[in-house]
């Protein structure tokens, strides 16, 4: 009687699409079939029952490859309807919102679409276009590509300063909150590293045959992966730019502007070139992929988050193209615009999706190396 109580207080404990996709699990649980598509099949196993921590820890586990909607025979228009891309997305959009921080910003993953990433990018351009206008360093003639001659360097620090580091604390906090609600257990040197390398080469978005990913239909694709690399390493490319030059400023007192052949510069543009490709890549795939493949309500974020990073990098090339001319200015205001508004609107938009997924595959080599399966999906 007292499991029976237990498993009612839970089942109303879970949300709209949590507990649909706890409906699907336990019939995928049933079935199998799809056991060796991705982590989340064998972790699924793992559980008899699927309370909110695990139906939030699976979603983030699933990378949408689409592989498992394709093979399975209760997909509709069967009776089950069970279309695990689906809900999974769904349910991670749930996560994103519950675990926000500041809590009151969680609705905020409801609207961030491209409107609103777009309009604050352009309200800050616009506000550092009329500061330069006002101080009349706006159309100033060639700097030799000076930066800090339009904005001080130390006012630069500032403004980035405190808008990525409110950015990185409202995705640590949040982070730290679903890591503790998904009952992680030990974290072993191994399981870090397994994690990290699942992460780092994208090895989920693989499909369970290492062929790819369905996209527009139920044939297999491996430019999913490759345009999430180009993004994913061009942006970490431009973050090792800027971590350098940060390095010459303060460490080696090298000042800018860097030389073409500088690293800063080097590192910069080759990142920018991956941040052109990869996101017009997932665009396009965006555009044309099979709308049962995911949440379709979330696409408005999936965009606007390949948007704002394509015209950070498109921008910044094009700044790094003419920083010699007398339209340095203006070109610098619009690319710290773009750049100001991503980290704004970065903890509550579809970046955060990586570092969700991130601490699932933490999870997932975690347990994996856990003697007891039966203990999961107890808490």
């Amino acid at each position: 009687m007292q499991q029976l109580k237990s498993l009612i207080q839970e089942a109303s404990a879970l949300a709209a699409p949590e507990q649909e996709a706890a409906r699907m699990l336990q019939i995928c649980n049933a079935c199998r079939y799809c056991e060796g598509f991705c982590a989340v099949f064998p972790a699924m196993t793992r559980r008899l029952e699927y309370s909110p921590s695990d139906v939030h820890y699976l979603a983030n586990l699933c990378h949408n490859c689409g592989a498992c909607l394709h093979a399975c025979q209760y997909a509709p228009p069967h009776e089950f309807a069970v279309n695990i891309p689906r809900v999974m997305a769904q349910v991670r959009k749930d996560t994103y919102m519950t675990y926000a921080w500041p809590k009151s910003f969680g609705n905020l993953y409801r609207a961030n679409g491209v409107v609103v990433s777009l309009l604050t990018s352009l309200a800050i351009i616009f506000f550092l276009l009329m500061t330069l206008w006002m101080s009349g360093t706006l159309n100033p003639g060639p700097l030799a590509g000076n930066f800090y001659a339009i904005f001080p360097h130390n006012t630069l620090a500032l403004m980035f300063g405190a808008v990525f580091g409110f950015s990185v604390l409202a995705l640590l906090i949040g982070l730290i909150d679903f890591w503790r609600g998904i009952t992680p257990g030990s974290v072993s040197g191994q399981a870090l590293s397994e994690a990290t390398h699942d992460a780092l080469t994208l090895k989920y978005l693989g499909g369970g045959h290492g062929d790819g990913c369905n996209n527009e239909d139920d044939a297999f694709s491996l430019w999913r992966k490759r345009f999430h690399h180009f993004t994913f390493y061009g942006f970490m490319l431009c973050f090792a730019a800027t971590s350098v030059a940060t390095l010459y400023h303060y460490v080696l007192d090298l000042h800018a502007p860097y030389a073409i052949t500088s690293l800063p510069v080097v590192l910069g543009t080759l990142g920018g070139i991956g941040l052109v490709i990869g996101p017009v890549g997932l665009l396009y795939l965006n555009l044309v992929r099979n709308v049962d493949h995911g949440d379709a309500s979330q696409r408005p974020m999936d965009r606007a988050f390949i948007v704002l990073l394509f015209c950070i990098s498109a921008s910044g090339l094009i700044l790094l193209a003419y920083r010699d001319s007398a339209s340095m200015a203006a070109l610098l205001a619009i690319h710290l615009g773009f750049v100001m508004g991503f980290f704004l609107t970065m903890p509550y938009g579809k970046f955060a999706h990586g570092f969700y997924r991130l601490v699932a595959l933490l999870k997932n080599a975690v347990e994996k190396r856990q003697k007891n399966p039966a203990q999961f999906g107890a808490d």
